[in-house]
């Protein structure tokens, strides 16, 4: 069948972007068709765009989405025509009205949530669940810093981390965003032009600093990120919004009291079918009880893709972000 989607045919910005009409395969075995209603826009999605994370050409675009199964290939149990499913993986090749994709990899979404809630809060809540719950499990006391706190994955993770008993210290860019990070969990904001972030910290957790950075700048913040950890704490780099990390000695982490660096994947994480529906299970259930609310702050018309990665790279949006179909 014939459907819409983008596709990119060289690195660059968001000027590569083209939609166009494109083959949509019939499911193969363990395969689901799957026609979307709601597709998640995720810094990631640059990476690929920009070949920091590199494709074959052409591609497509796109980690998450949800919609309607049209379509049921051999050997599927458990999914079927008409069911709600939201899906994060790769190859990239969510930006697109139909797809077909493995049925291991996607879950059902419950009924007290909808597509656009599902498609915002998949990828981004998954993260955020690996960040709290895997890499450094947040316990009751601790202090811990957030990057971009009034972004996708940080309103979700300060909220959580909140839930968990942490006194969390967000980072933002502009005043608005500080406001909005006050709002979703984070007790304390600083903003990131802040010359002394590390020693803000300290002032605001007693001289000792936190128990965990989560970064997802990379490259300029990493250094202040380290700075900003207690004795035995743990540097959660998980992003590249300013470049990736560059190779440092490990004897940093030993002058700054015997640190530990973490560049965790989500995907290693969620790599059985098993495993993803426990987490799944995980955030659904903070979703569903009122822990983490979902702000779908910007829609955008999935031939508008373009725009879309625009104002998200010009930190022009808040919250969640999806394109409809």
């Amino acid at each position: 069948m014939k459907a819409n989607a983008i596709r990119i045919r060289e690195y660059g910005g968001p000027d590569v972007l083209n939609y166009e009409e494109v083959d949509v395969a019939e499911p193969a075995e363990g395969e689901v068709r799957i026609r979307h209603t709601a597709i998640g826009l995720n810094f990631i999605d640059t990476y690929h765009r920009s070949g920091l994370y590199p494709m074959e050409f052409p591609a497509g675009l796109g980690s998450e989405a949800a919609g309607v199964i049209d379509a049921v290939g051999p050997g599927v149990t458990g999914m079927n025509e008409g069911d709600r499913v939201v899906y994060t993986g790769l190859p990239p090749d969510s930006y697109s009205e139909v797809r077909t994709f493995p049925a291991q990899k996607c879950v059902l979404i419950p009924d007290d949530v909808t597509d656009e809630q599902a498609a915002a809060v998949f990828l981004k809540g998954l993260t955020a669940w690996y960040l709290l719950r895997r890499s450094y499990p947040v316990n009751q006391g601790d202090a811990v810093l957030l990057y971009a706190a009034a972004g996708g994955v940080g309103l979700l993770a300060s909220q959580w981390a909140k839930h968990l008993g942490a006194t969390v210290i967000g980072i933002v860019s502009t005043s608005e965003k500080a406001a909005l990070a006050k709002d979703s969990g984070c007790d304390h904001v600083l903003m990131a032009d802040n010359p002394d972030i590390p020693g803000a910290v300290r002032e605001l957790t007693g001289g000792e600093g936190v128990a965990a950075v989560y970064d997802s700048i990379g490259k300029d913040t990493f250094f202040t990120s380290l700075d900003c950890l207690r004795p035995h704490g743990v540097m959660v780099t998980f992003g590249n919004a300013s470049g990736p990390v560059d190779p440092f000695a490990p004897a940093e982490l030993a002058k700054r009291h015997s640190l530990y660096v973490t560049r965790p994947v989500l995907f290693d994480f969620i790599g059985t079918h098993e495993h993803l529906k426990t987490a799944a299970g995980e955030l659904f259930q903070v979703v569903g009880n009122g822990v983490v609310t979902i702000s779908v702050n910007q829609r955008y018309p999935l031939q508008d893709a373009a725009r879309a990665h625009m104002d998200l790279e010009g930190r022009k949006t808040t919250g969640s972000t999806v394109l409809i179909p």
